[in-house]
Formats: structure tokens, sequence, C-alpha cells
């Protein structure tokens, strides 16, 4: 095969060249996008990797010509400055992967060969999308992930499932969607089934006849009908009644709501998006949540971090928020052992405890410099047990209960929890083992051994 490489840093063209030797096959360097596009033109290339920031043109601008000459030979996307919209044009632009530096030689391997044995097909060439104020920000793997896996499903119609804590900004994932969807012109419709009625709640998703029950003096059209032609976000997804679940099933297969109190089934086409705190998975388990429910929802997952584990994104966001707030007419700044301070905590909360924790200190400062005392007092820690606690002693009863009892016990402890581990862990990083194995404190030789 034959690989070219485009990029204005040495020592990256340098290990990737050496990697596709090692890996049996031909490299040609290019430092510029003008330089590639002029080696494309004269040669045929089965894979081209393709930094963003080159002297010149820029990498982005670049893809569509080299798509156009060369249509069959997947491009990957590299970065060391990646966001939301990057990944969003380098997937629309027709990249076969994005990814972003530094990545270490085995991730970088990985993707090469899935991108020659799948040797994407050409682009249908979408329209690039405008680069509107963004809302979701980060510059850690995690979150980059994350922009890579909002612009991969963005364009299709697949239901998304967007899972994380309370306050990691589920709902602006959701809005990211709709925005660079196709149904963007349609309406994107929040809502949050825990703060429905319990007694209402299928009424306010699928609407009610006149006369359905008492109250109801006038028909009303429920949400899922609003969201025609958009996006229904359903926000707290873990929270839908188990009689509602039957029906909501039904009204996404079949593409149509009936109303309470109605027997005419009315056609309406909406995406759906939905988010929950919850683990879906323990609900199916617990008899709480259908399992062919969660499979229709599901088709696509997202995964937002706590801001806890991407520590380095802490001081982009502070800083955004500060300038936003913009108190008493000047602009307040941290100082460094506030921001540090900023850094080190729990943020139970997530992005919007942060938020708040901004404001309360820029307005104790008065719009001046922002010292720790400035910042809320931590929020005590519950005394509780754990829900990691809580779901051991639970895997240890159930396997102690079991007749004859098993000899193996730490060993199934193991195979039960470690895949887990490290596949999150894997995600956190980005795929990059170097990170992971620092990560989990084990050796990167240990961490390929155990993955296989």
């Amino acid at each position: 095969m034959n690989l070219l490489i485009v990029d204005d840093e040495e020592s990256i063209c340098w290990a990737l060249r050496r990697l596709a030797t090692d890996e049996g096959h031909a490299a040609t360097v290019a430092s510029s996008a003008e330089e590639a596009i002029e080696l494309v033109g004269g040669q045929p290339f089965d894979l081209i990797m393709l930094d963003v920031r080159l002297p010149g043109a820029d990498g982005l601008s670049a893809m569509r010509q080299l798509k156009s000459l060369q249509p069959q030979a997947p491009i990957v996307v590299m970065t060391a400055f990646g966001n939301l919209a990057t990944a969003v044009e380098a997937i629309r632009n027709g990249a076969f992967d994005y990814v972003t530096k530094p990545f270490d030689v085995d991730q970088a391997a990985s993707v090469m060969r899935r991108a020659l044995i799948q040797r994407a097909a050409p682009s249908a060439g979408a329209a690039p999308i405008s680069r509107e104020p963004e809302e979701l920000l980060g510059a850690s793997p995690a979150m980059q992930e994350v922009f890579k896996r909002i612009a991969l499903v963005a364009a299709t119609n697949a239901a998304v499932l967007v899972t994380g804590e309370s306050g990691t900004g589920k709902e602006l994932v959701a809005r990211a969607i709709h925005r660079h969807s196709a149904c963007s012109a349609g309406p994107l419709v929040p809502i949050n089934l825990a703060a429905l009625n319990p007694s209402l709640v299928e009424s306010e998703l699928f609407g009610h006849a006149r006369g359905a029950f008492t109250g109801a003096e006038q028909a009303r059209s429920g949400l899922l009908e609003l969201a025609d032609g958009g996006t229904a976000f359903l926000d707290e997804a873990g929270d839908i009644p188990l009689p509602v679940q039957v029906k909501l099933l039904r009204a996404l297969e079949q593409q149509e709501v009936t109303p309470v109190g109605d027997v005419r089934p009315r056609r309406t086409a909406f995406r759906v998006i939905a988010a929950t705190h919850r683990d879906l998975r323990r609900e199916i388990k617990a008899g709480r949540f259908r399992e062919d429910l969660y499979f229709r929802l599901a088709v696509f997952e997202i995964h937002l971090p706590p801001l806890r584990d991407r520590a380095d994104d802490i001081p982009l966001l502070a800083n955004l928020f500060l300038r936003r707030l913009n108190v008493a007419g000047q602009q307040a700044a941290f100082v460094p052992a506030a921001m540090e301070e900023l850094q080190h905590r729990p943020w139970r909360g997530n992005v919007r405890e942060l938020r708040n924790a901004v404001e309360h200190a820029a307005l104790l400062a008065r719009g001046g410099t922002i010292c720790p005392e400035h910042l809320p007092a931590l929020a005590a820690a519950a005394d509780d047990v754990s829900d990691l606690d809580q779901a051991v002693r639970e895997w240890l009863r159930a396997r102690l209960a079991a007749q004859p009892l098993p000899d193996n016990l730490y060993q199934q402890f193991l195979d039960a929890v470690e895949p887990t581990l490290l596949a999150t862990v894997l995600e956190r990083t980005g795929d990059n083992r170097v990170a992971a194995a620092q990560l989990l404190g084990i050796h990167r030789a240990t961490l390929r051994k155990k993955l296989g």
C-alpha cells in the first residue's frame, strides 16, 4: 500500500513513515497542502494522513480537492487543536477518522489498518456546516472523542442515547446534533420526563382527544407530534413510566402517535435523542426499563465524561463563564491559586456547578481579581454507601447464594469488572494506550497483554 503523510512537523512525519514501513507499506511525505495536492494529482495513494494546521492552505480546506482527485483514498485527519466545529467539518468533508495529537503508535497503527481495510467509499459531498458559536467546549481527549461521535452521527437519522452525570451538558450534545442534522430546519422539542406529572406523562407525550379525561375540554397535540419534522429530545429517559414505554416504542417503530382517548393514529416523523444519568442496563435488570425500548433509543451512544475526569478543560470553561458575566462593567480574572483550586475540586455537579461557582466568585470579587477565598465553600460529601460499593455487595450476594459455592470468586470478579475498567479508561484517553497505562498505574506491556 502507498501512504501519503501530510504534516509540517518532522517528528510526526518520521514516526508515521516508520510505522508505515513497519506495517509493510510505502510512505511519501508532504509538508503542505499544496504539495500534497500536487502529489495526489500525479500518483495513486491508498491512504492520506492529513494534518489540519499547515503552512498555506489548511488541511480541512484541502480535503475536498484531495477527495476529488482520489476519491478512493480514505483520509485520516490529525490535529492538536480539535474542537466540535473541526470534528464536524472533517467528517462532513469525507474524513475516514479524526485523531488528536499526541497519539501513540498503537493508536495510529489501529486507525491506519482500519482505513486500509475499509477503504472508505466516495463521499456524497454534503455541504459544509457553518461555524456557529460553540456551547460544548473542551480540549481534553475525552471531549475530542465526544466531538467526533457527534460529527459521525449528526448527518444520519439514527436515534442517539446521551449518557453522563447530571450537569455534564447532555442537552448541549442534543442541540449540537440537531443543529448539524438534516432536520435542523425543524423544531427541537426538549421533553424533561422527570419534570412531567406522572399521571399526565402519556397525555403530555402523545396529546389527548377532547373529553379523554376529566378536564380535557379541548383536544391537544402532544410533544412528540410537535416535534414532527425535527428532533424530540427525551431528557431523563430513565424516568419514563413502564406503561408509557410500550406506547413510546410503538410510536418510534411505526412513526405515528395516538392521542389519549383517540383511536386514530397520526403520522409523524421526528428524530429521537434520549439522555439519562441512569445506568439503563441496570434498570433493565431491575425490571424498570424495557430492553426493546433501550435498543431502539441506543442505536448510537455518546457518553459525556464528568468534569473531574477532564480537569484540563476547567480553565477554558471557567474563563468562558467569567467573560460572559462581565460583572460591574469590568472583566475579572482568576489568580493562579484560584484556578488551581478550581482544577482540584471534585465537581459533583459538573459543568453546571462550575458555572455557578464562577458566578459566585465574580460577584464577591466585584469585577476585580478572583482569589481562592471568593470561591464558594465545598459541599460536604455524602456519607452514604457509594453506588460502586453497593453494586459489588449485590454481585457478591448473588454469587454466594449459588450452589455449589464458587471456588474462583476472585477471578470471576476480575473477569466481570476488568474489561469495563480497561474499556472506560481507553475511552477516556481517546484509545491512547500509553496514557491509559499511566492512568491505570500499570506498565504499557501489561495493558497490551490484558487487551490481547
